[in-house]
């Protein structure tokens, strides 16, 4: 931590220009990278490291699946039709949560490059996906480790119990409250001006 340390105003950057897309370097630098909304990329950068997770989460499960035992006296895991079942809904969050965040990713990026501004609707769909992959994410994890039996849950070197508690603390960050981000879609989509920071 640094005390009584003199910051002057030309070496800080408030929230504010961020937000509003007002940056003192935009008038010297034209790259659309730094046009794009300081809250879109943030809550995306969160909720794409989420996926990943995820991602491994659903891999490791599957390896182990493809070779493993049930506990109790019932079929292979992978011969189990309830198995195969929450593995698709796995898959299917987790793709559907990948090509949101790329497909808002790539919107912004070209309204940047063509230097017009994201419109609030844009805003808000990207915050919307952002929120729900996060959520999909989540909900990808706790159906494998719902299959995986108690062994996912002993010691803490199994990947998918790692991934499963990392995604339920990363669920803690500010960026990841469902309602208060979905709210703003739904206002914007209702025609209520919206005003927050996180947009």
């Amino acid at each position: 931590m640094v005390e009584d340390a003199f910051v002057p105003d030309h070496r800080t950057l408030g929230f504010g220009p961020v937000t509003s897309l007002r940056c003192p370097g935009h008038e010297t630098n034209p790259e659309p990278l730094y046009r794009l909304p300081y809250a879109a990329v943030f809550t995306t950068a969160v909720s794409t490291a989420m996926v990943g997770i995820a991602e491994g989460a659903y891999d490791a499960y599957v390896t182990a699946a493809r070779a493993g035992l049930r506990a109790s006296s019932g079929p292979r895991v992978a011969e189990d039709p309830f198995a195969q079942v929450r593995l698709a809904r796995a898959a299917g969050d987790i793709d559907a949560s990948r090509l949101q965040l790329s497909r808002n990713t790539a919107d912004l990026y070209a309204v940047a490059r063509d230097g017009r501004e994201p419109s609030t609707s844009l805003r808000a769909r990207a915050r919307r996906d952002q929120v729900l992959a996060t959520e999909r994410a989540i909900a990808a994890v706790d159906l494998l480790m719902e299959n995986a039996g108690g062994s996912a849950l002993r010691g803490g070197g199994d990947v998918l119990q790692r991934a499963w508690r990392d995604l339920h603390t990363g669920r803690g960050q500010a960026a990841n409250d469902v309602e208060r981000a979905l709210v703003l879609f739904g206002q914007d989509a209702l025609g209520i001006a919206v005003h927050d920071p996180m947009l």
